[in-house]
C-alpha cells in the first residue's frame, strides 16, 4: 500500500496563512493528504480572524498551534509551500529527488485598503483556490 502524499505549508509566524492552508487542505482532501504547517519564526498564538473565516466554510484549526520548521519533516514531505514573500525556507540538506520549495504569492487585500474579516475572506479564498488545485495534483497520481 502506498503512503499518502504529504505537504508542509510555511509562513513566518505559523499563526495565519500556513495554518489556513493546512486547515483548508484537510477540509478538501481529508485523510488522503498528510498535512503539516510551520513557521520560520513562530508566533505565540493563532490568528483569530484566520480561524474564524476558516470555520465559516467548515474547516478547523482544532488542535493546532504555532511551531517551527522541523528539518527532518522538511526533507520528508512531498511538497513544501511557502505562503507569501516574507518567509524564506532554507533547505540545503533537502534530498535532490524531493520537490522544490514552492512560493505562493498570496493576495494581500490590505494593500488595497481592505481590512478585518473582509480581508481574511479574500486571503482564504485565494488560498482555497490554490489548495484545491494542489489537492487535485497530489491525488491525481495516487
Amino acid at each position: 500500500m502506498s503512503r499518502s502524499p504529504s505537504v508542509l505549508y510555511v509562513c513566518v509566524k505559523n499563526g495565519g496563512k500556513s495554518q489556513m492552508a493546512a486547515a483548508l487542505m484537510r477540509h478538501v482532501a481529508g485523510d488522503a493528504v498528510e498535512v503539516h504547517s510551520a513557521g520560520t519564526h513562530p508566533g505565540t498564538s493563532l490568528n483569530a480572524e484566520s480561524r474564524r473565516v476558516v470555520e465559516e466554510i467548515g474547516a478547523t484549526f482544532s488542535g493546532e498551534h504555532p511551531k517551527p520548521v522541523d528539518p527532518a519533516l522538511l526533507d520528508s514531505v512531498d511538497r513544501v509551500v511557502v505562503l507569501g514573500a516574507e518567509a524564506h525556507v532554507e533547505a540545503p540538506g533537502r534530498a535532490p529527488d524531493r520537490a522544490p520549495v514552492e512560493v505562493w504569492e498570496i493576495d494581500e487585500p490590505s494593500l488595497r485598503g481592505v481590512e478585518g474579516l473582509e480581508r481574511m475572506r479574500l486571503v482564504r479564498d485565494d488560498i482555497l483556490r490554490r489548495v484545491r488545485a494542489q489537492a487535485d495534483d497530489l491525488l491525481d497520481g495516487s
